[in-house]
């Protein structure tokens, strides 16, 4: 049900707020915060891949409080087991019984921290949490809190001791990000920043500006009110083409598509819309989809193109509906 008083005057009214409220804290481009929060929107999650120090992690969190959402942290490390992710059940002897303790992953905004460092068996259990909102404990099925969502974290620039995403995961992570650099001018206000915060992390001065059920009430109206296009459809499914392409192994999934058509409606309210315009999928679809294209290994070896880069070309040369 919609909660009362929802329309799109609210909604543009609290995203608003919370794009101010992390841009108070955070001195970077305000583009890819708009992305985060249209994935946060669109029921997505999202893979920050940068070099450190960029404020990945910082940046998260910020948008956990500001949310309101419950956080976690989850470190991954190469002795990270499955276990300490979502859980075990131990046995109480005096009460002659098996207890369930509840692993991090049990929160509304998981931070999944340098998500490569940890092998794939452990990567592997996010699977179930981030595609069917639940965990498996020895057998046993639980529901994860809603709203879920998973933002992980990994450094482009080091591989020893790292392991490489696998397709089934990535293709999980509805955006795939790189923060960048600040310019000067956005380097010289953290700077500043600084000096009053008098702490390396302010995410305790944040204030909170939305809920759990406003954040839930707003993915309830971008699925049932958000209108898309006859036109757009075909907009989003010209996408199609990339998986004849010569250069491409496997092109974008259905999934794929699914999720540039669900951030599509969410970066529509950003805007301030009720309705999806072709910029929408344009200004999305190289995040969303360029992690899904997988090129040919003698093209992947050569490293002088990547999926994004061929998601680009077809941005740029497919026909745009009027």
């Amino acid at each position: 049900m919609f909660m009362d008083g929802v329309d799109i005057g609210f909604v543009r009214d609290r995203v608003k707020a919370t794009l101010d409220e992390v841009l108070r804290f955070y001195s970077g481009k305000e583009e890819v915060v708009a992305k985060i929060l249209a994935a946060i929107l669109a029921g997505g999650h999202v893979l920050l891949e940068d070099k450190p120090g960029v404020g990945k992690t910082f940046l998260a969190k910020l948008m956990a409080k500001v949310l309101g959402l419950s956080f976690s942290r989850i470190q991954f490390t190469p002795d990270l087991l499955p276990s300490d992710i979502v859980g075990t059940k131990v046995w109480r002897p005096a009460e002659g019984r098996f207890e369930t303790m509840r692993g991090p992953i049990f929160a509304n905004f998981v931070l999944a921290d340098e998500i490569n460092r940890a092998p794939p068996k452990t990567q592997a259990a996010l699977l179930e949490a981030m595609e069917e909102l639940q965990v498996t404990i020895e057998g046993e099925m639980y529901k994860l809190p809603a709203p879920f969502i998973v933002i992980a974290t990994q450094n482009p620039i080091e591989y020893e001791g790292t392991y490489s995403l696998p397709e089934a995961q990535l293709d999980r992570f509805m955006v795939k990000l790189s923060l960048g650099y600040p310019d000067e001018g956005e380097e010289e206000e953290l700077l500043n920043r600084r000096i009053k915060w008098m702490t390396d992390d302010p995410t305790g001065y944040a204030s909170t500006v939305m809920n759990t059920d406003e954040l839930l009430a707003i993915r309830q109206f971008i699925e049932g009110r958000v209108r898309v296009d006859r036109e757009v459809i075909k907009y989003i499914l010209s996408f199609r083409r990339i998986r004849d392409d010569d250069r491409v192994m496997a092109g974008p999934s259905p999934r794929g598509l699914l999720s540039l058509m669900r951030i599509a409606r969410a970066t529509a309210v950003i805007d301030g819309r009720d309705y999806v315009i072709p910029d929408d999928v344009k200004f999305m679809a190289p995040d969303v989809l360029g992690h899904r294209v997988v090129l040919k290994p003698e093209l992947a070896l050569e490293g002088e193109v990547s999926g994004r880069d061929v998601v680009l070309e077809y941005v740029n040369k497919l026909p745009v509906p009027k």
